[in-house]
């Protein structure tokens, strides 16, 4: 009789057993999931956002580049009106001022060019950083040795 109440017993803390592992595994599971899903909204926002901020800078250039043409079909005209009158002065002066609206637009290009490669390394390093949190979520970030890193050394006492 003991034998088969024993082997009850060991059945029943069995089961015990398996229902508390498949309720752990749930557990694991549905934090994953929602690690997942958090890690998915925080890189769309991030995206989102870069893209934003591209399309603006693309607008600004292109609102620049317009002014810039513009400022430069004026001067052209002006210079063909004075050249007209006959001084070779204002020629040479409208061409002076048409470089340096050129100039201007390509500072205004290249000021867009910088911003867009900083935004596109910040959504990096954003990316980056919710993987290295999702990794260590799931235990996946590589093991460091922490006591090592603060306390270089450790000295014992001998009593």
């Amino acid at each position: 009789m003991a034998s088969h109440e024993q082997s009850y017993r060991a059945g029943e803390a069995k089961g015990q057993t398996e229902e508390k592992t498949n309720q752990m595994m749930a557990n694991v599971g549905q934090k994953a999931q929602e690690s997942k899903e958090k890690t998915k909204g925080t890189a769309q926002a991030a995206k989102d956002k870069a893209q934003q901020a591209a399309q603006a800078a693309k607008d600004k250039t292109q609102q620049t580049a317009q002014a810039a043409k513009d400022k430069t079909q004026q001067t052209a005209q002006a210079a063909r009106e004075k050249a007209h009158e006959g001084t070779g002065q204002t020629q040479e002066k409208a061409s002076e001022m048409g470089q340096s609206t050129k100039e201007s637009a390509q500072s205004g290009k290249d000021n867009a060019d910088g911003f867009l490669q900083q935004t596109g390394e910040k959504v990096k390093e954003m990316a980056q950083g919710a993987t290295e949190a999702a990794k260590q979520t799931f235990g996946m970030a590589p093991q460091k040795d922490e006591n090592k890193e603060h306390y270089p050394t450790q000295h014992r006492r001998e009593y």
